[in-house]
């Protein structure tokens, strides 16, 4: 992990996610790229042959500079490498620009499900973010003075398609020395017996060689709810999933439980893409 890119709008939910990746970036010598969007209606100018003389983003294009410059004398960036970016596209299209552009290892976005970052972490604008990145998206909802995973969940349906997300999931937590809790949650509407879940736990577990890691079967009224409460049981610091596909844990982002998940899980949360 050498990159990590922060979108922001300067507001504390996003400062909240600032100071995990200065605190990633100390501990693993990573470059910080911070991106703000401008969202001025600019779908009917050339951005080509317009763009200089219009008086909008010119003033805001400045303003950004200026509370960026701010924001990068803070005392928990001293000494960091950080790089500002400004773009006139809409959210999920420039986290997921900038992340090719640059090479990125890890998003980190802050958020509190009400306000901050909110656009881009609700609703479809949700779905687009974390569907079209192809780099791990980590949610922060509150400060962390000092961020520590020891017990990681990884939840998932435990299908094959899983596995290509489940090795990005074992690469975060070997980066992050952390313990890989699988999740498989039973609900009445999705019922699976404990002995076929086990089985599927079994054989997806040991395709893969790393040994830190317990299985878990919890059962509830819905998935999300079961992700949150088991999480909360074994006082997990971090929430994992897939976000791709129609089966199983990747249903995550369609709709409102998607939204449920990012609202309600006071946990941070990673998605990886299949």
């Amino acid at each position: 992990m050498k990159k990590i890119l922060v979108p922001t709008d300067f507001s504390i939910q996003a400062e909240n996610a600032l100071k995990v990746a200065a605190q990633l970036a100390r501990k693993y010598n990573c470059e910080i790229y911070l991106l703000h969007m401008l969202e001025i209606p600019l779908h009917e100018v050339d951005a080509l042959s317009s763009y200089n003389s219009l008086p909008e983003a010119i003033y805001f294009m400045k303003l950004a500079h200026k509370q960026f410059e701010e924001l990068k004398t803070k005392d928990y960036l001293k000494d960091l490498t950080i790089h500002e970016m400004v773009e006139l596209k809409e959210i999920f299209k420039g986290v997921f620009h900038s992340s090719k552009k640059h090479d990125i290892d890890l998003v980190i976005m802050g958020s509190n499900g009400v306000s901050g970052l909110k656009e881009m972490l609700i609703g479809s604008n949700t779905e687009k973010v974390v569907r079209t990145s192809e780099t791990p998206v980590l949610v922060i909802k509150n400060e962390h003075k000092t961020f520590k995973i020891k017990d990681f969940v990884f939840a998932s349906d435990f299908k094959d398609e899983s596995k290509a997300t489940y090795e990005k999931a074992i690469a975060f937590a070997n980066i992050l020395k952390a313990k890989i809790h699988l999740l498989m949650v039973n609900t009445p509407n999705k019922f699976i017996t404990s002995a076929k879940s086990e089985s599927r736990m079994k054989k997806f577990a040991e395709a893969f060689d790393f040994k830190n890691y317990t299985t878990n079967i919890y059962n509830d009224i819905s998935i999300e709810k079961g992700i949150m409460n088991f999480s909360q049981s074994i006082k997990a610091d971090l929430i994992g999933m897939s976000t791709h596909g129609r089966q199983g844990i990747s249903h995550f982002f369609n709709g409102s439980i998607s939204e449920d998940l990012i609202n309600h899980a006071k946990r941070p949360v990673i998605t990886f893409k299949i």
